[in-house]
């Protein structure tokens, strides 16, 4: 094995060939130790105990017979294939939009309100020049879009698909209203609401319970006050600056 170098391989041999069981069974768990020292950013674990010692048996042919504290593995499972994973993806015709706009234009042909159906569709539409878009790094063609979604949805989707092609998208979204997002929504505009509506009722109270602030009937004469003087200032400023020009 590679990653143990072949300095490793040779104490490996070495340990088949001791007569002594006892010590052939001490110097393996020194060996074992070593490997682990070799990658000492592998963490540490039961599951990586038992690796070391499972790639120590197969680097002695599983000819190495000592006392370990995990059994030896099996010679048949030594290089043997793992299994293919089975992948859904085998029915999709256009594998760009992926298995969920499938599940969604299922919804939408199951969709029962003509409005709601046809906003379902233009987001769907709009979803797709998006998928398209990042795939290919272009702007697809109605035609096309209209025609994959067409065939994606068996032609259960025709009637309003010519209607889509004929007027335009609708500009509306699909809603769902048992979502826990617009339940969510509601409640905190309704909380808004009656939180603004405390304030106000709050304010106006607090309004309504002050009496007249002391210096207030005096602001507006300091006010009447500094204007006439700056008047009077500036006239006299401007008196003074003709007679110098005379």
């Amino acid at each position: 094995m590679k990653e143990y170098g072949s300095n490793v391989q040779k104490l490996a041999d070495y340990l088949i060939n001791l007569p002594d069981r006892e010590k052939r069974t001490l110097y393996a768990h020194i060996l074992v130790e070593l490997m682990r020292q070799i990658h000492p950013n592998m963490r540490d674990g039961q599951d990586y105990s038992q690796k070391l010692w499972d790639d120590l048996y197969i680097m002695t042919n599983f000819k190495l017979d000592v006392d370990s504290p995990f059994a030896p593995p099996s010679p048949e499972a030594v290089g043997k294939k793992p299994l293919q994973v089975p992948y859904t993806q085998a029915l999709i015709r256009f594998k760009q939009y992926g298995k969920n706009l499938l599940l969604l234009v299922e919804k939408a042909v199951n969709c029962s309100d003509r409005e709601e159906k046809l906003a379902f569709i233009s987001y769907l539409i709009r979803q797709m020049r998006t998928f398209y878009n990042t795939w290919n790094k272009d702007n697809p063609d109605d035609n096309v879009v209209f025609t994959q979604l067409d065939e994606m949805s068996q032609g259960r989707l025709k009637e309003e698909l010519a209607y889509l092609r004929q007027n335009g998208l609708v500009e509306s979204a699909p809603r769902d209203k048992g979502t826990n997002v617009e339940r969510y929504q509601r409640n905190l505009q309704s909380g808004r609401g009656n939180f603004q509506n405390n304030n106000r009722e709050r304010n106006n109270n607090n309004n309504r319970n002050a009496g007249p602030t002391p210096g207030n009937s005096n602001t507006g004469n300091n006010n009447n006050n500094r204007n006439r003087d700056r008047d009077r200032d500036r006239d006299k400023f401007r008196s003074n600056k003709n007679n110098r020009k005379r």
